[in-house]
């Protein structure tokens, strides 16, 4: 087991929740329902909003994280299909965050290799959002590290089905044979190809669902949930879901 050791100003500082890291056995993909951003503001006596804005800051510092210990994906659940159906004052305020979010982040991005990819449905974003969206994926596409991917509109249902759509669509075309259709075969009909499927689930905020989020791609994901909103949620923590990951046996289904 090979401990991880954190870099800070140029000096070393073994982290107690990093110190038990096993470098062999870091998750490829972790995958984050962020919640809880409007509570945590809402405890706080703050308008819902500076709960998100508070949750964006957030982000980055995580992904950090994750690029420290090596993970190669980290996809965070942005915002949902079903988002749309929140005060419109908040869907508008959480549409600009990219706005403010990329300009500020994106040279540290860069500078540590991280790549920005978006899954899910760019038709129903508005134009400035989706521009600051592509601006970030053009200026990073060359970069091989980390792949930070933003879930934006995504629904796993709708995924699922358009997926489905497709499939039919291309066999009725004689493109594909019913008798080829196997798993990976639809898997490469989903939003999130060719991004493996992750191998950690973190959410925070005390739910404990999914939430309509990568039905198909968490069958054998582990699930590690969190009381604490997403706002308070520390690299620490996140050190702590990976601890836990390891000390799991995944036997995808056998012995």
């Amino acid at each position: 087991m090979k401990p991880f050791v954190k870099w800070f100003g140029g000096k070393t500082e073994t982290t107690e929740a990093a110190q038990g890291l096993d470098s062999d056995n870091i998750p490829s993909h972790v995958a984050v329902i962020m919640d809880g951003n409007g509570r945590w503001a809402q405890k706080r006596g703050l308008p819902r909003i500076a709960g998100h804005h508070s949750g964006m800051k957030n982000v980055k510092k995580i992904t950090m994280a994750a690029n420290d210990i090596g993970v190669r994906v980290l996809t965070m659940y942005a915002f949902s299909t079903e988002n749309w159906k929140r005060p419109k004052e908040e869907v508008d305020y959480l549409m600009k965050l990219p706005l403010e979010f990329f300009p500020k982040e994106i040279e540290e991005l860069i500078a540590n290799n991280v790549q920005i990819r978006m899954t899910g449905w760019p038709q129903d974003l508005p134009d400035y959002t989706l521009k600051s969206i592509q601006d970030a994926i053009d200026q990073t596409k060359h970069n091989d590290g980390l792949i930070l991917n933003f879930a934006l509109n995504y629904g796993s249902r709708k995924e699922m089905l358009s997926g489905v759509q497709q499939l039919v669509r291309d066999a009725q075309a004689g493109k594909v044979k019913p008798e080829e259709i196997d798993e990976a075969m639809f898997s490469r009909y989903l939003l999130t190809d060719p991004l493996p499927d992750p191998d950690l689930l973190i959410r925070t905020s005390g739910e404990l669902r999914i939430s309509n989020f990568m039905l198909w791609q968490l069958a054998y994901s582990e699930l590690w949930f969190t009381d604490l909103c997403w706002p308070e949620f520390t690299e620490r923590h996140f050190y702590e879901a990976i601890q836990e990951y390891q000390r799991r046996a995944r036997r995808y289904g056998g012995l």
